[in-house]
């Protein structure tokens, strides 16, 4: 079992990584709660809610299960679960269980958030996906309009992280998850990035994955440290989400893994570095690397016009200019505004003649 720290000016939390640690949730806690409310999903809640509502005694716990999916994600989902918070009598000594991927994470700590101002919430991730969305306390929900519009920045107190609820996971969430350790690999860590790209997907050895799922909450955990509200360089993190969440909103949420659409984005966030920033990149062995392990890599160039009206809404969008995160070089993030007809023609330029040879 091991033990990472990270340092919040809102609450410090703990992140524990090993192995059947899900049945004891109750011995981690540090203080004492009225009531417990675990939000789950579809997928998740035969496999792993008796483990977590057994580790507790002489508490009421109450369970709410969502439809598995990004298309979860919403408002609609978001005001049941405070409805039901309210009806089950949850106050601001009670607590949140997330027990899920980063779907249920971003929802569940949401709920939490802005339940009576705030109540405590913990992180129970079930995805290699979820080693990057459930540290660094980002919580949100969806628009129609683009992901994640409607949020906050609310650290749980705790994540526990049981490796041996990966076990069940189907091929896509493995593709979905390993994109985001790519991601943060190209941003931190050389070596890490040459031991991915010599991985095989949906095979791995246990020993592998504990090493990369530790290296990226490392890494994830010390830019988050650095700046905690995206202020700067946690900007960084975004590597490949600029066209990866146009790409979810345009396909329909859910119809592509968030990972999935990273991996596209990262591919076009390192064709535009070569071009803005004259550099040259490992675009080539990344992108085959993608395609041997199964990525979805075409999009049709009818959406051209649509992700860019997308990306235009984005987060980091500043002063109408679409902010994207660059590499100088391996390890060297830049955040760069492109301009709208310079971007709209690297986009065209991407999907129907770099990823041609994918289709």
């Amino acid at each position: 079992m091991k033990t990472i720290h990270v340092d919040s000016t809102i609450q410090s939390y703990d992140i524990i990584i090993g192995k059947e640690i899900r049945h004891r949730v109750g011995d981690f806690l540090t203080k004492s709660y009225s009531s417990i409310l675990v939000i789950t999903d579809t997928n998740v809640a035969n496999l792993y809610v008796d483990d977590i509502i057994n580790g507790f005694h002489g508490l009421p716990v109450f369970v709410e299960v969502v439809h598995a999916g990004e298309a979860t994600k919403g408002i609609t989902s978001y005001y049941n679960l405070l409805t039901k918070a309210i009806n089950y009598g949850l106050d601001r000594k009670s607590l949140i269980i997330a027990l899920g991927g980063g779907v249920i994470g971003d929802l569940a700590g949401f709920v939490a958030a802005t339940f009576m101002r705030g109540i405590d919430y913990i992180q129970v991730p079930t995805t290699i996906l979820a080693h990057d969305s459930s540290v660094g306390g980002k919580v949100a929900i969806n628009h129609e309009s683009g992901k994640n519009l409607i949020g906050s920045f609310y650290p749980p107190t705790l994540v526990l992280y049981d490796m041996d609820t990966l076990k069940t996971l189907p091929e896509r969430e493995i593709r979905s998850g390993y994109a985001e350790l790519i991601k943060e690999a190209m941003l931190a860590d050389i070596d890490l990035l040459d031991r991915l790209l010599h991985t095989s997907l949906p095979k791995f050895q246990d020993v592998d994955l504990a090493f990369f799922l530790e290296s990226g909450i490392k890494i994830k955990a010390e830019i988050v440290e650095q700046d905690e509200k995206e202020s700067g360089r946690r900007m960084f993190l975004n590597l490949g989400h600029t066209l990866g969440h146009a790409l979810e909103v345009r396909f329909g949420y859910g119809v592509l893994t968030h990972g999935e659409a990273v991996a596209i984005g990262i591919l076009f966030a390192l064709f535009v570095s070569e071009r803005e920033l004259n550099t040259n990149l490992p675009i080539h062995r990344i992108k085959i690397w993608l395609m041997k392990n199964g990525y979805p890599l075409t999009v049709p160039a009818e959406m051209i016009n649509d992700l860019f009206d997308l990306m235009k809404r984005d987060k980091k969008t500043t002063n109408k200019q679409i902010q994207m995160v660059l590499l100088q070089n391996l390890m060297e993030p830049v955040v760069l505004s492109i301009d709208d007809l310079k971007l709209k023609d690297y986009l065209t330029a991407f999907i129907c003649e770099e990823m041609k040879e994918v289709k």
